[in-house]
């Protein structure tokens, strides 16, 4: 008999009192934005990045507030949580509940980008290259933290490295092992995705490569995870295979091609697209 690792893991960090405490969840996302702030420094010291520090520090808190924590939950209940979102609309500040969307923070985080280029006259493809080159490193962390909070569970599986979550679906009435899918997307769209980015970062070549490149990647990487993860129940499988992931990874997808449309037609000012690209 194999001895699968049963998930009993606690949410906090540390807990001060029931339900009170500080999550891994949350520690996440301080750990996310706080790499972004320290690698945009670095890339600005590098010469990569033409704004001051007082713009880098604004583009950094737009990009957590109104790029990941607004977009992430607005698209969460928006895409992932409609009619009930529609039935009560206050529900959408109820952010203690959980819910967060990625796809939702990419959208998100791409107005801000758009919006910072517009207002600082910088090259769009400068600012974006920058920002979202640290993106997986939040990225992982947030994986993990779903790991631990035994949420976002994978499909079932006979795997040794299986993991028996409390929480999940019974299968024809028994608690099963399933597939650790936050920690395959961890891997996926954390280390693997990181790896690619800092490849086209520090190659030479045209501006728009990470973050076209990012966009790519991650909708190709997201769809391989989502087939290990177990859809929400609420919402199951489209045409009984896909799941609303993959989906939304197709047009994420979509906004790739979009992005690298609009950089060869010139829509997109590129005219200092030599920095951070040819050093």
């Amino acid at each position: 008999m194999i001895a699968y690792f049963v998930h009993h893991l606690s949410p906090f960090l540390i807990q001060f009192s029931a339900g009170f405490g500080i999550r891994y969840y949350g520690l996440a996302y301080v750990l996310g934005f706080v790499f972004l702030w320290l690698g945009m420094r670095w890339q600005r010291k590098r010469g990569w990045l033409e704004l001051s520090v007082r713009q880098l520090d604004d583009l950094v808190f737009w990009i957590a507030l109104g790029g990941v924590m607004i977009g992430g939950r607005l698209g969460y209940c928006l895409l992932y949580d409609f009619f009930h979102t529609l039935k009560e609309p206050w529900s959408v500040f109820e952010i203690w509940r959980g819910g967060m969307s990625s796809h939702g923070g990419i959208l998100g985080v791409l107005i801000v980008l758009f919006w910072a280029s517009w207002k600082w006259k910088k090259p769009f493809f400068q600012i974006a290259d920058a920002a979202v080159w640290c993106a997986p490193i939040g990225i992982f962390f947030g994986r993990v933290a779903n790991f631990i909070n035994g949420e976002l569970w994978g499909r079932p599986t006979t795997l040794p490295w299986g993991v028996v979550f409390p929480d999940a679906p019974l299968v024809d009435g028994q608690v099963v092992p399933r597939h650790p899918s936050q920690l395959y997307e961890a891997l996926l769209e954390g280390v693997v995705l990181f790896g690619i980015l800092t490849y086209l970062r520090f190659r030479k070549g045209t501006a728009g490569a990470v973050s076209i490149g990012f966009l790519f990647s991650y909708s190709l990487l997201r769809i391989i995870g989502e087939c290990f993860r177990e859809p929400d129940l609420h919402i199951g499988y489209y045409f009984g295979f896909a799941t609303q992931g993959q989906l939304l990874s197709l047009f994420t997808l979509l906004l790739a091609f979009v992005l690298l449309y609009m950089k060869k037609r010139g829509i997109l000012k590129t005219s200092k697209e030599s920095i951070a690209a040819n050093r």
